[in-house]
Order: C-alpha cells, then structure tokens, then sequence
C-alpha cells in the first residue's frame, strides 16, 4: 500500500517504477538473502529497501544487518533504510 501509494520511504519514485519482488531475511543468519539478491539481480533490481523492523527501536536488534547490507550492496545493488514506517 505505502509503495502504491508513493508514501513513506517510496515517496520519491515515479509512476513508471516497480515492485519486482519482495522477500525477508530467511530469519537468523540472514544467509538467504544471498541467495535472493543473485536471483532478482537477474531481473533488473536497482534498489533494494531494507524493511522497517529489522532498524526500528521497538523490535530486537538484527544482528546480523551488516552483512545483509554487505550482501546486498557488494551485488552493486543501492539500498534504502526504511519501507512503509
């Protein structure tokens, strides 16, 4: 709804921008998110959005965010702190 919408952390992409997939960590270590990230590469992926619970105060720490982000960003994709909070 907040992308549809263009609202929150999506606010500033343009009518023409999709959503190509949306998945989680796998939970604790993260080590799916490899896995994810080669796949929807494949399929033009530019941006990444790291959801909102794995960096708010209100949930448990991840401890395991830095190499979410080291995966993610070592696959050349950009990645945006935030989704619909």
């Amino acid at each position: 709804m907040a992308f549809n919408k263009r609202k929150a952390f999506f606010k500033d992409y343009d009518k023409n921008a999709e959503i190509i997939a949306f998945f989680t960590c796998g939970g604790c270590s993260g080590r799916r998110v490899y896995r994810l990230v080669k796949s929807i590469k494949k399929m033009g992926v530019d941006v990444i959005h790291l959801s909102s619970c794995m960096q708010m105060e209100d949930y448990p720490e991840c401890p395991h965010i830095d190499s979410i982000r080291k995966t993610i960003t070592d696959a050349g994709i950009e990645i945006v702190e935030g989704t619909h909070h």
